[in-house]
């Protein structure tokens, strides 16, 4: 892996993840040691909480990919560059055991070194993605 900004590096993860790539692919770009986490409640949506390692991402995006379809990703703006960025957007994904939608703003805090991401945290309405793995509206 090549050095590059963190603005670089979420690019180029951005646009391999919507491009299709396989888990392991995506979990090329991220130092074995990341500090991965997307916080909620673990006991409801599988994907989210701590990772560990490559194999702790490439386990998130298999998880995601199995219990969920992307609808609709759009970054609005990364903030930052050197080390360290922060992505703006929205996102609309489609939660397969409920055929609910989850549909929420995020952000993203990712660190790099030497061209690989050490930092990966993902901030979202996580009441809204729990309430979309719910069987019956509230």
């Amino acid at each position: 892996m090549t050095t590059a900004t963190a603005r670089e590096a979420a690019t180029a993860l951005f646009e391999q993840l919507l491009s299709g790539a396989p888990p392991n692919e995506l979990a090329e770009r991220f130092d074995e040691t990341v500090d991965w986490y997307i916080p909620g409640d673990t006991a409801v949506v599988p994907w989210i909480g701590r990772k560990t390692g490559r194999a702790g991402v490439a386990e998130f995006y298999t998880q995601l990919a199995q219990g969920a379809e992307a609808k609709d990703f759009k970054i609005e703006t990364i903030v930052g560059d050197g080390d360290r960025c922060v992505v703006l957007g929205s996102l609309r994904t489609g939660v397969l055991a409920t055929g609910r939608d989850i549909e929420t703003d995020f952000a993203f805090d990712i660190e790099v070194r030497d061209g690989l991401i050490t930092r990966y945290h993902m901030f979202e309405d996580t009441l809204t993605v729990a309430k979309a793995f719910e069987s019956t509206p509230n």
